[in-house]
């Protein structure tokens, strides 16, 4: 069995039963008689970025087993001849949300943020800060309600604003918490 057969029965694995195999389950899944040889392929993987391990030796999916492939670069100006090559192989998940610890999801609602590029039903991407910048978009708690817009200075007062001409600033009157920042934009057409 070639090494992309191999890899492939490992996905098919992962796939179906949504976890890595065992030693045992590996050795089966394989065709192989001994445990050496599954340790062998398995530090192969490793390698080659199939799979990877944790602190206690535990086999997870590396990059290449999860990502998806990227083939190249596409012109969003003027057409030009198109060539297929892998140049890669990309994890959306670690690229999308390398801080698992402090990043989390949230589905918005509402147009106030559209000429930002983030438009209703879009999930953002988010993260809990120590501290934040004017000109990052934020989640803001504002006078006791939650929004998404830009976080901006005006001499030693901070305010809100829209990315969308239809909607005023918001300058607090009571109080502005920043939450977090967001770090990406999800959407699925």
């Amino acid at each position: 069995m070639s090494y992309q057969e191999q890899r492939g029965k490992l996905l098919s694995f992962y796939v179906r039963n949504r976890r890595m195999p065992g030693y045992q389950e590996l050795m089966a899944l394989m065709g192989f008689s001994s445990k050496n040889a599954a340790y062998k392929l398995i530090n192969r993987f490793v390698e080659d970025g199939v799979l990877k391990k944790d602190a206690k030796g535990r086999i997870a999916p590396g990059a290449t087993l999860r990502g998806a492939r990227i083939l190249g670069v596409v012109e969003a100006g003027f057409p030009s001849p198109a060539e297929e090559e892998l140049l890669d192989v990309m994890d959306l998940d670690e690229y999308l949300v390398p801080n698992k610890e402090i990043a989390y999801l949230l589905k918005v609602k509402g147009d106030s943020m559209v000429e930002a590029g983030i438009c209703p039903g879009d999930m953002v991407i988010v993260e809990r800060r120590q501290a934040y910048k004017p000109g990052q978009i934020v989640i803001a708690n504002v006078d006791g309600e939650y929004t998404m817009k830009y976080l901006r200075r005006e001499r030693n007062r901070y305010y809100l604003e829209p990315a969308n001409a239809k909607y005023a600033p918001i300058y607090p009157a009571e109080g502005l918490a920043i939450e977090a920042v967001v770090t990406g934009v999800v959407r699925k057409y």
